[in-house]
């Protein structure tokens, strides 16, 4: 009996490996929501969320994990976008240093801001992961809605992220 359990985990490990690599999450179109949340650390994320943001498909951004030297002059020359979308709706969060620090910053962005409901921006592969740990830090407060950017990642990535995905998963059962 203890055999046969143990033989299925390996299994279930690969179909759940295969079933994060064919199904990363998608962009997402057409829908509002109160604000959006970017997580730097991989090309196109910014740019998602200010067109987003352009589009009046929220009323702020907040981009978390923002090196604390960039000012918020040299990102909008950076991403070539108007100052002055930065002087009303963006804000800078730059104490968060992975993606757990990530979500709680975000949270604590949006409960300061009695938001609701948050486009969340990052890179398809970190998707899942990312929407975990906030919806772990906002405890059901906030509905959070996935925009996937998408990527090519390689099989490093995604077998290095899959597990990180896990043992969030078991993080979060565990009451870590």
């Amino acid at each position: 009996m203890i055999k046969r359990i143990l033989s299925i985990v390996p299994l279930l490990w690969a179909l759940g490996f295969a079933a994060f690599v064919i199904w990363l999450p998608r962009p997402m179109d057409g829908q509002t929501t109160d604000a959006i949340v970017v997580l730097t650390g991989g090309p196109g994320r910014i740019e998602r969320g200010l067109s987003v943001l352009q589009q009046k498909r929220a009323k702020r951004m907040f981009v978390s994990g923002v090196y604390r030297d960039v000012r918020p002059h040299e990102l909008a020359l950076a991403q070539r976008a108007p100052m002055a979308l930065f002087d009303c709706c963006v804000d800078l969060g730059r104490e968060a240093v992975d993606t757990r620090s990530n979500a709680q910053e975000t949270a604590a962005w949006l409960k300061e801001h009695d938001y609701r409901s948050v486009r969340l921006v990052t890179t398809d592969w970190h998707m899942r992961r990312a929407r975990h740990e906030l919806a772990r830090a906002v405890d059901g407060n906030v509905r959070i809605v996935g925009d996937a950017v998408k990527s090519d990642p390689g099989f490093a990535m995604l077998f290095k992220e899959y597990h990180k995905y896990l043992l969030s998963r078991v993080a979060g059962l565990v009451g870590l």
